[in-house]
């Protein structure tokens, strides 16, 4: 089986500019993410998919793969369509499935990626699933930039939002959770999702799997023990160094 994973990386975030190269302990956090993806051993090959040359020349510099791509993309599923694509062409190989890694995942672990694509591999039936972490603070509850998920009993997605869902305030046992993202997609199912339309909740959560909901698909959620926070802000930004940094001190 091939598969190939992208990494959707761009400068012109609204939430926090020029992020992917915006460094942790001294280097760029696409950098990290990119060598972090790179040790799992399911992959093929590994690619960052830009339209910004800044990021292309720093990953060509580390002896990555990047893949430009249109400035025109709002959401990074559609940016790893076209790369897949231009990807695929260019090195005359059909890949099974691509696994969106976002660039803002710099605590990514390479067994996430195993994860997230082993049931896709024993079930040829799942087109698309996600890997889902547990909310363990209000703040991180209650931040726009977490995007809360609800289950069914199948650990099918029933909705994403960046509210706080579901509510606690008559039930203090339910579990809640957050989408991490590190999205497979089976190759056909991502150029099938690029060429739907926009949808209306989509476009109001910024949610790329929304659109999946709302045209009737099911997105499997794949729960995971690792601990990973994605940076959207430069708060984020110095939480994510602590942590890398002192996880770094106890492993010497």
């Amino acid at each position: 089986m091939k598969i190939l994973a992208l990494i959707p990386a761009r400068m012109g975030s609204s939430r926090f500019p020029g992020k992917p190269l915006k460094k942790i302990l001294g280097k760029p956090m696409i950098g990290h993410v990119f060598d972090n993806v790179k040790k799992n051993e399911l992959l093929t090959k590994v690619s960052v998919a830009t339209c910004d040359q800044e990021i292309a020349d720093y990953v060509d510099s580390i002896g990555g793969d990047f893949t430009m791509t249109s400035s025109s993309h709002e959401r990074a599923s559609d940016r790893c369509a076209e790369a897949l694509l231009s990807i695929e062409e260019e090195t005359n190989t059909r890949f099974d499935i691509a696994v969106m890694v976002q660039g803002d995942e710099p605590m990514i672990h390479p067994q996430m990626i195993t994860q997230a694509v082993q049931p896709m591999i024993e079930d040829k039936n799942i087109m698309i699933t996600n890997l889902m972490g547990k909310i363990e603070s209000k703040d991180e509850f209650q931040d726009s930039n977490c995007i809360k998920v609800v289950c069914d009993k199948n650990n099918d997605a029933l909705y994403f939002s960046r509210e706080p869902i579901p509510s606690l305030e008559r039930e203090k046992t339910t579990e809640i959770n957050k989408q991490i993202c590190v999205i497979p997609f089976r190759r056909d199912y991502l150029f099938e999702y690029s060429s739907l339309s926009p949808t209306p909740l989509e476009v109001a959560e910024s949610v790329d799997m929304l659109r999946i909901l709302e045209h009737g698909g099911k997105v499997r959620m794949v729960p995971t023990e690792y601990k990973t926070y994605a940076v959207d802000t430069k708060q984020d930004l110095e939480r994510v160094e602590k942590i890398i940094g002192e996880k770094g001190k106890s492993n010497n």
